[in-house]
């Protein structure tokens, strides 16, 4: 049984950072579009994948959130959504595709040293190891790839800035909120999560998105909005809310080197790129990392 809920959570962690792997290549699209801006596109992700989770809700068992637990929903939201989305739109168009990479795949360091701090799980050799194999290979992956190309040729400061950020804000997440998530439903946590981002944004990007002229947006545009809100929000929050229930904070935080691997799966099968044993060896490190960190001991799942 025990095994069984481990392996939903990995199963859910794999599909969410997949999911994430495609949501690159559609928020560089669409904050390059200039019709819309980065703090307006994260709002109608927060009121539509709110929306969603809401809508869900009236049709589960009503659960009841303690009091004292809406200060640590409302800090979740901050780190979790709030900042990490905000960060991650606004570096996008300042960051090349593969410093954006390089980047991102310090987090599960920071992870795994936040989760020993707040959450006292134990960085063992095995989950040491574990990590470095993973971080070499997905560097050795992106070094050796010819995707990601396109777009700007050189990363602002600011780009990169911001990136570090989203990476520490989303391991501030991951690394502290584990218990309480735990305590809840993913559908009544991710409710009050989005409610809470909703709220902060509104203020922000309001005016801007009540006058979008909807109609004459591309159908394009529509459709990857609507990717943006409906999968790349909503389903993979919910699936790694229910990856943080199931394992530790360090294993989901290493499914993000899933995204650059499906990125290039995608582009070796549009023709974008080419596949080679350097690829198949480097995929390999990421997961044989992933399998010895599954491995080292812990105090709970």
């Amino acid at each position: 049984m025990f095994a069984h809920r481990k392996s939903i959570g990995h199963i859910a962690c794999f599909i969410a950072y997949a999911i994430f792997g495609v949501n690159i290549i559609v928020c560089k699209d669409l904050t390059s579009s200039n019709a819309i801006s980065p703090i307006a596109l994260f709002c109608l992700r927060s009121i539509g994948a709110g929306a969603i989770f809401w809508l869900i809700s009236c049709f589960m068992p009503s659960e009841k959130v303690e009091r004292k637990d809406y200060l640590k929903i409302f800090a979740a939201s901050v780190l979790g959504f709030f900042l990490t989305q905000l960060t991650f739109l606004m570096a996008i168009p300042l960051i090349t595709p593969l410093d954006c990479s390089i980047v991102s795949s310090l987090s599960p360091i920071y992870t795994m040293i936040i989760a020993a701090i707040v959450l006292r799980e134990p960085i063992t050799f095995k989950k040491t190891g574990g990590v470095a194999l993973s971080l070499v290979g997905i560097l050795y992956l992106i070094l050796n790839s010819t995707t990601g190309t396109g777009g700007i040729t050189q990363s602002q400061p600011i780009g990169i800035i911001l990136m570090i950020l989203n990476s520490l804000c989303f391991s501030l997440y991951l690394g502290i909120f584990k218990p309480t998530i735990s305590r809840y439903s993913p559908i009544t946590f991710m409710k009050w999560i989005f409610l809470f981002s909703t709220i902060l944004s509104l203020p922000i990007a309001g005016s801007e998105i009540v006058s979008i002229d909807y109609g004459a947006l591309p159908h394009a545009f529509i459709f990857e909005l609507s990717f943006l809100i409906i999968f790349a929000t909503f389903i993979t929050y919910l699936l790694i809310s229910i990856g943080q229930q199931r394992i530790r904070p360090t294993l989901v935080s290493m499914y993000s080197y899933v995204q650059p691997i499906i990125a290039i799966v995608i582009s070796i099968y549009i023709g974008m790129d080419t596949l080679s044993w350097q690829k198949v060896l480097a995929a390999a490190m990421v997961f044989g990392g992933v399998i010895l960190v599954t491995r080292s001991r812990s105090a709970k799942g």
